[in-house]
């Protein structure tokens, strides 16, 4: 039963890191190439906690 909840955590963990990465690439254009590699290496180290901050510091 653990492994079915870390399951599911890896995969929101791979959803919030794969959406950082394509919204910093895609969506971001004046954004500076340094801000983008900082976004892009948080998100994938810590991509639950980063897509969370994202989303209220970049998106509002």
């Amino acid at each position: 039963m653990a492994l079915f909840g870390s399951g599911i955590l890896g995969l929101i963990a791979l959803v919030c890191a794969v959406w950082i990465i394509y919204d910093v690439i895609v969506n971001q254009k004046r954004m500076s190439t340094l801000h983008k590699v900082l976004w892009i290496v948080f998100g994938v180290f810590f991509s639950i906690i980063t897509a969370i901050v994202y989303y209220f510091v970049v998106k509002k």
